[in-house]
């Protein structure tokens, strides 16, 4: 018998469509987020916002930036990226009952917030921007100036299907502090774990990370994380296992290791000692919710504003009205794109430039080699990095294009 959380949850009405939907996806040979879900799985969010996974607990963005040693700090960097994974990957299945298909954000899109978290940790910062429509890819900066911090980085998603639907993600993250006591800035690449969804069969997807991610320091440390989910080392989903270890002395050698559910729980040990020195829980840690700007006083090019009849019209099941309101912005969109071929010119990015890797930063370049990253620039559009000329010309209104691009005339 299958158990309670195995039972199909598939509306009654819906269970033509699911399974249209299941069989369509098996046969297709492209990307899948071209497909048309049933709407009882589509997201009224943007992929946009999920940028701000990234940061939902200020205090441990920030954390690594307070410690002076350097081994310690690597140890604040895995652990900071570990506590972002349920975030990212399980909060909105939790929230939502499943894991959703999420609205395809257009060219030029913005995702703009800040934390607050109080004086010792300050006001952490978010923009996010869709910087490429073919191939999607999404670029985001997030930074808190009182402690140095910056993250930025860049994501497009491969999704194909091969017994369920694979998600390779392409691009990475890098993590930048100011040493305590110094101006010395000190790096972390991080690379992006490979997913797979579980349950379609049952119309509950859930995302399940896979093989392995690595987090490279310009101090000399390196983090890797394996990824096992159901079945494997502890029959439970989510389940991971990590290490911190120098560069220059190998895995074999770790300094610490971590072991857990991503979703749940882990615990981090001296690998040299065996004490416990940290742990983790998800439930008792409450997320700082985002800040965001009044609807009304929102530039139209922003996620929330732009989206908001689509997913007015979503989450009250008009998908009629759905249909309307995004053909009137992908269409407005091709008109655009039609306009800028005709004239020889691109859309103007606001907050983020294209690079190429010989003009990129040597020590990034250098810790990417060192993790086995590699820039798929034809997969993304090119590499993405935050430019911070553009982003001081870039203040509120954040363009002077008008609403045409989103079907709207002011």
């Amino acid at each position: 018998m299958s158990s309670k959380k195995e039972q199909s949850q598939v509306p009654a009405h819906s269970k033509g469509s699911w399974s249209s939907f299941l069989k369509s996806i098996a046969s297709f040979n492209g990307d899948l987020s071209s497909l048309t879900a049933p709407p009882f799985i589509l997201s009224s969010t943007s992929l946009t916002e999920y940028s701000a996974y990234w940061a939902e607990h200020p205090a441990v963005f920030v954390a690594p930036a307070k410690e002076s040693d350097p081994e310690k700090r690597a140890l604040l960097v895995l652990k900071w990226f570990l506590s972002t994974l349920h975030q990212q990957y399980c909060s909105r299945s939790e929230k939502l009952g499943s894991e959703k298909k999420p609205l395809n954000p257009f060219l030029g899109e913005l995702f703009i917030g800040k934390w607050q978290a109080g004086p010792e940790v300050g006001e952490t910062s978010l923009v996010s921007e869709q910087v490429s429509h073919h191939p999607p890819v999404t670029a985001y900066t997030i930074w808190n100036e009182q402690h140095g911090v910056e993250l930025q980085g860049y994501n497009a998603q491969k999704a194909s299907f091969s017994s369920t639907i694979q998600v390779k993600q392409i691009g990475h993250a890098l993590y930048t502090l100011t040493v305590p006591g110094s101006d010395e800035k000190e790096r972390y690449v991080i690379t992006l774990p490979n997913l797979h969804i579980e349950s379609l069969i049952y119309g509950t997807p859930f995302v399940e990370l896979e093989k392995t991610t690595k987090i490279a320091s310009s101090s000399g440390y390196v983090a890797k994380i394996d990824y096992s989910g159901k079945g494997w080392l502890s029959g439970k989903k989510n389940t991971f296992t990590a290490s911190l270890y120098k560069a220059s002395e190998g895995e074999k050698k770790p300094l610490y290791t971590v072991d857990g559910q991503w979703s749940d729980s882990f615990t981090i040990k001296n690998a040299r000692t065996k004490d416990v020195v940290d742990r983790w829980v998800v439930n008792e840690n409450k997320t700082t919710p985002l800040t965001l700007a009044p609807l009304e006083q929102q530039d139209l090019y922003e996620s929330r504003r732009a989206w908001s009849d689509v997913a007015a019209n979503i989450q009250g099941g008009d998908m009629d009205a759905v249909s309307v309101h995004k053909s009137r912005i992908e269409n407005a969109q091709r008109e655009l794109r039609r306009i800028e071929k005709s004239e020889g010119r691109e859309w103007e990015r606001r907050f983020f430039s294209r690079i190429d890797e010989k003009s990129d930063n040597p020590e990034v370049q250098r810790l990417a080699s060192s993790v086995d990253l590699v820039f798929e620039a034809d997969k993304t559009g090119g590499i993405w990095r935050f430019d911070s000329e553009k982003a001081a010309g870039a203040q509120p209104p954040y363009h002077k294009t008008g609403g045409e691009g989103l079907g709207i005339t002011e």
